[in-house]
């Protein structure tokens, strides 16, 4: 097994198929694939199922991945701790739901660093993908809420996936509606009084079950449902058109203007927390991404921080 091979390994994870990873790492596709069959009879596994559309990565191959990424990144440091006079190349890659805190404290954390090199990757994902991304080292935290509906079943996928949750914070179920809706000047809203609006929420992909949703009360039937894939667009359906969200109450800077956040009356309480691998041993970006996430929940009236253990 070697270094080159194990590199191999992550980009054809990372870009979906031989072909791709080969166009970006300026190297032949014969060369890629020698490699990993050389690798697949090396350790007597399959790495990858291959179709016409590409490669999956197997049970045996994702978790070969988890470790090829830490043998890499330790490496990467090695290198950078010798190679270049003594100067550290930091990385934090950060795997999100789409909320606004998280992002903001991912740009604190760059504004922040006084490194010479560094890498930052934040990736605002379907919670299934998080769950994944932090499994096999792609990122080093998750960011994801639970309630008493999805809690079970999350915390067994993270067990699955050896991976730890943290909670940060508690909030009440709020709605959001743009500005001008027939709604938006109320002070507590029940459930019934959506029911004749559209229901905003975030495309899961192939784990679009109510217990991997983003938005809590996901099991209420509704007949109207917008999916979108980013907060931008989440954005424009609300200053544009009568429908709303559920989230935790917490607005971004963008939204503050143009959005109200509205308590729904439910007993539902959402709880936000981040997720790493149990063997991952959290470097200074991650920590100092945990504790802006930390600090700007504490500066948000709307929210209960969760004490820590």
């Amino acid at each position: 097994m070697t270094l080159q091979q194990l590199r191999y390994l992550i980009a054809i994870a990372e870009y979906g198929s031989i072909n791709a990873a080969a166009q970006n790492l300026y190297a032949s596709q014969s060369n890629l694939s020698t490699a990993i069959k050389d690798l697949e009879q090396e350790l007597g596994i399959t790495v990858f199922t291959r179709s016409n559309r590409g490669v999956t990565l197997t049970n045996d191959g994702a978790e070969l991945l988890g470790y090829a990424r830490q043998v890499i990144e330790q490496t990467d440091m090695l290198e950078a701790r010798y190679a270049h006079s003594g100067r550290t190349r930091q990385r934090l890659a950060v795997s999100t739901q789409h909320y606004a805190f998280s992002v903001q404290a991912f740009v604190n954390v760059i504004e922040a660093c006084e490194g010479d090199e560094y890498e930052f990757v934040l990736r605002e994902r379907a919670t299934g993908e998080i769950i994944d991304d932090v499994r096999t080292f792609r990122s080093e935290v998750g960011v994801l809420y639970t309630d008493s509906f999805n809690r079970r079943v999350l915390l067994k996928a993270f067990d699955d996936a050896d991976i730890a949750y943290f909670p940060l914070f508690d909030a009440q179920v709020h709605v959001f509606v743009g500005e001008h809706h027939p709604l938006a000047q109320e002070k507590l809203l029940q459930p019934e009084d959506l029911e004749e609006y559209p229901r905003y929420s975030f495309e899961q992909g192939t784990e679009n079950s109510f217990y991997y949703s983003e938005e809590p009360l996901s099991y209420l039937p509704h007949k109207r449902n917008v999916r979108i894939s980013d907060r931008g667009t989440l954005t424009n359906l609300l200053t544009s058109h009568n429908g709303y969200t559920l989230s935790t109450g917490v607005l971004s800077a963008e939204m503050h203007s143009g959005i109200a956040s509205i308590p729904l009356d439910v007993d539902e309480t959402m709880q936000v927390g981040y997720v790493m691998h149990n063997e991952r041993r959290p470097g200074p970006l991650l920590l100092r991404y945990i504790k802006e996430l930390q600090a700007g929940i504490s500066a948000n009236p709307t929210v209960q921080a969760c004490r820590q253990g």
